[in-house]
């Protein structure tokens, strides 16, 4: 699969890509600059990442193992090995 880069340096990304990475109209990517070929990921907001941290135990009541033990039940671990 190709693509051109225009004289403003844009190029489209095919739209069977942008499927298949859910790639969306107005998500942002981030070029890696120390690699030898082209690779972008999906940027985010690390100051909006942050935010939602620990929201579950202050702002529903439940902590992240409350969570995961109504989800999927609790877990029983093996005993350890010596």
């Amino acid at each position: 699969m190709k693509a051109t880069i225009t004289s403003k340096g844009q190029i489209t990304i095919p739209v069977r890509i942008r499927n298949k990475l859910g790639l969306a109209p107005g998500v942002v990517l981030e070029f890696a600059e120390d690699t030898p070929y082209l690779k972008a990921v999906p940027a985010f907001d690390d100051d909006e990442m942050r935010s939602v941290l620990g929201c579950a135990k202050t702002k529903l009541g439940r902590n992240s193992v409350q969570w995961l033990n109504e989800t999927r039940g609790v877990v029983q671990m093996p005993p350890e090995k010596p």
